[in-house]
């Protein structure tokens, strides 16, 4: 395999789009995610339009050592990653207090857990070859606190921090770390999140649209990228630490809520 991404959440959204955007423009996948049937349907229309070649491996990265097993099953397989595109993630909507603490503590082992644990298994061999692209998908979310959604926004905010962190520390390695802060977008997630019926997603950006800025932007090893938001709400957002932070969770607050019927 040749100009092997690594792709996790890869059976839908973003994920999915970036595995065939990689594929159109030449390069062989690892494609990761919970469901196998998604994965293997996947696999087979890539492979059928592009001729690259596509290994996929079913994991549920809430389970702690996933990460681990993924890294081993690339490793026996003789591949070297030319990029790491930690993608997988999920969210809920609704006070902190009330929901399931165990989906929460899932939330975290995945989002912000098994995205640390991949990127410290193959940043080495990274680092060791003097090349690898890693893009790390973040959110919006990152930029603020989230009422409604503490522990994604929260999670999301780490994914930012620790990413822009260690692009850092690789700089002249010939490793570059890039991090994607999506907008509202097309795909499962607004369904999943309980986020679908909200001011926040009345407008939706195309997965494909998403997936092709940050996956140049990660080729050009950006340190960050936006995708799906609008140049004056960018200025906004980088921008909000500067408001009263009542204001800004109130705001925020209000982008999450459903409007009554």
């Amino acid at each position: 395999m040749q100009n092997v991404a690594l792709i996790t959440g890869a059976s839908s959204g973003i994920g999915e789009a970036m595995a065939r955007l990689h594929a159109a423009r030449g390069g062989d996948l690892v494609l990761v995610a919970r469901r196998l049937d998604r994965l293997n349907t996947l696999k087979a229309e890539i492979e059928s339009e592009h001729g690259t070649r596509v290994l996929v491996i079913a994991e549920d990265l809430n389970e702690e050592a996933a990460p681990q097993r993924i890294h081993d099953r690339v490793t026996d397989e003789g591949i070297a990653l030319s990029c790491l595109i930690n993608n997988a993630g999920f969210a809920l909507r609704g006070k902190f207090h009330e929901q399931d603490w165990t989906r929460n503590r899932e939330m975290i082992q995945v989002n912000v857990v098994a995205l640390s644990a991949l990127t410290r298994a193959f940043l080495p061999g990274f680092v060791a070859r003097g090349s690898g692209r890693i893009l790390n998908v973040a959110s919006t979310a990152a930029l603020m606190p989230g009422p409604l959604q503490a522990v994604y926004f929260a999670s999301k905010a780490f994914v930012q921090y620790f990413s822009n962190a260690i692009a850092e520390e690789l700089v002249d390695s010939g490793v570059t770390v890039t991090t994607l802060l999506p907008g509202a977008t097309a795909s499962e997630f607004a369904q999943t999140s309980g986020m679908d019926g909200t001011p926040l997603f009345n407008r939706t950006t195309p997965a494909e649209e998403v997936a092709r800025l940050g996956y140049d932007a990660m080729l050009r090893g950006d340190l960050d990228a936006f995708a799906g938001v609008t140049l004056r709400r960018r200025i906004l957002m980088r921008i909000a630490p500067l408001f009263p932070k009542r204001y800004l969770l109130k705001s925020v607050r209000r982008m999450q809520e459903v409007p009554a019927a």
